[in-house]
């Protein structure tokens, strides 16, 4: 069986350096795919595409997609007026991330929502955001760490209950809900729960880390940290997803 195909989202910059040039560009911190690849799928870069039917069309051609950290999220797309602390909007890119989670979603297609994808996830599904908090990132550029605590029976919590991802996502234990340091650089999170989201890990100080979609057609998570900035390379989330992508590609009619 081929490699899953793994697409991930990407900024898109009006201004980008590299050797002589500085021109737009859509980009993406290498971690991201450096990442799929470890966990054993290929990676897919996915620039913000505004032709209609373009978020169905990409995922109908993946096997499993990641919605990429970033910039803050528009107020406006959850009902709310912007806070002083929130960033400028990037609304090409909530536009195109939001409808990739519905296509998904509509398709059963594993779905993994990284740091600002599970802010757009929460939104997606009718959920607000907390626009500003401290102490979960370092000084600017700099991831910081802390410790996250998932809630036993979940599904995160048997992803990272064991080293290994079967079927259940983990070794199938029921516990495995180990502190786990991640590191972590948002000054956003979860406010109020999108319809049918769980809870499925919480920081110390009660911000929610982790949200996942029981009963989804397809296997769904968010994380509100960075696992694409693991120096120990701990590939159990991605490991999760790819196992997923695999799973459904294994039951998909084969081609006449």
């Amino acid at each position: 069986m081929p490699a899953p195909l793994i697409g991930v989202s990407t900024y898109l910059e009006s201004s980008a350096r590299w050797g002589v040039w500085d021109q737009p560009a859509a980009l993406l911190p290498a971690g991201y795919h450096r990442l799929v690849q470890r966990a054993g799928a290929l990676a897919a870069l996915l620039p913000p595409d505004a032709a209609p039917g373009a978020a169905a069309d990409v995922v109908a051609r993946l096997d499993g997609l990641v919605i990429a950290g970033g910039p803050d999220v528009e107020p406006a797309r959850y009902g709310a007026a912007p806070r002083p602390e929130t960033g400028p909007p990037a609304r090409e890119r909530d536009a195109w991330e939001l409808a990739l989670i519905g296509a998904a979603l509509e398709a059963g297609l594993p779905l993994l929502g990284i740091c600002r994808g599970m802010q757009l996830l929460n939104v997606a599904l009718g959920g607000t955001l907390v626009q500003h908090l401290t102490g979960h990132r370092g000084p600017d550029g700099v991831f910081g760490t802390h410790t996250v605590t998932p809630v036993p029976g979940t599904e995160l919590a048997r992803v990272l209950g064991g080293e290994h991802c079967g079927e259940g996502g983990g070794d199938g234990a029921a516990g495995g809900a180990r502190d786990v340091t991640v590191p972590t650089y948002h000054h956003q999170a979860v406010d109020r729960l999108g319809d049918g989201l769980a809870v499925c890990a919480r920081a110390a100080d009660g911000t929610v880390e982790a949200v996942e979609l029981p009963g989804a057609a397809g296997w769904t998570l968010g994380v509100q940290w960075h696992p694409e900035a693991d120096t120990g390379a701990d590939v159990r989330v991605m490991r999760a997803l790819v196992s997923a992508a695999e799973r459904r590609a294994r039951r998909r009619p084969a081609p006449r």
